[in-house]
């Protein structure tokens, strides 16, 4: 393998900044789940519109911390970490939320967290070995789109069962091609490739 290849397509400037209002969306995300518990609790299981604006939050933060990061040239180390991380949370928190609600099946969390935890172990690898950890990938965003849809329409619309079954078993062939991109890029960046 060419050692100079850079995996990303092109370079781009990254930065150590930690306050920044990327980060911050990012952060915010993070904790959206838990004002969502309460009040769907509180409205005795019954998605209300205040949920469906966090849930809008959420799902829409995800865009506009990257659109930040870039309008304002903020794309930083901690932010390459904390939007995914945000992206887990918030999915990782909403899923078990569900589960606990006979809404999700377990072995589908159970799936999630054994590829985002590997996934996690790949990503501190990567930083022990390099200094820094990868971007995240397309096929991964990708993934983590529908893996939302399947989520908002499991939460809100609970009788489209058809449209649920093709959501969750294009979340799990999503995921696992998602997964496979990761496994190739550690491999890559392991034998030198350069990355953003």
């Amino acid at each position: 393998m060419n050692t100079n290849e850079h995996i990303d397509s092109k370079k781009i400037p990254v930065k150590g900044e930690l306050f920044t209002i990327s980060n911050l969306i990012s952060f915010s995300r993070a904790l959206v789940p838990i004002p969502i518990i309460i009040l769907h609790q509180a409205a005795g299981e019954v998605a209300t519109i205040p949920i469906a604006v966090l849930v809008a939050y959420a799902f829409f933060s995800d865009y506009l911390d990257g659109w930040a990061a870039r309008k304002f040239d903020q794309i930083s180390e901690f932010g390459k970490v904390m939007d995914p991380l945000a992206d887990k949370i918030t999915a990782g928190i909403m899923f078990m939320y569900m589960v606990w609600l006979g809404m999700i099946p377990l072995w589908f969390l159970l799936f999630l967290i054994i590829r985002d935890g590997l996934i996690l172990v790949g990503s501190l690898m990567i930083k022990r070995r390099r200094g820094k950890v990868a971007m995240s990938t397309i096929s991964g965003k990708i993934a983590v789109n529908v893996l939302s849809a399947y989520g908002i329409i499991v939460f809100f619309f609970p009788s489209l069962e058809l449209t649920i079954l093709v959501l969750k078993w294009g979340t799990v062939v999503l995921m696992s091609l998602s997964f496979f991109h990761y496994v190739q890029r550690f491999f890559k960046i392991r034998q030198g490739a350069e990355f953003n």
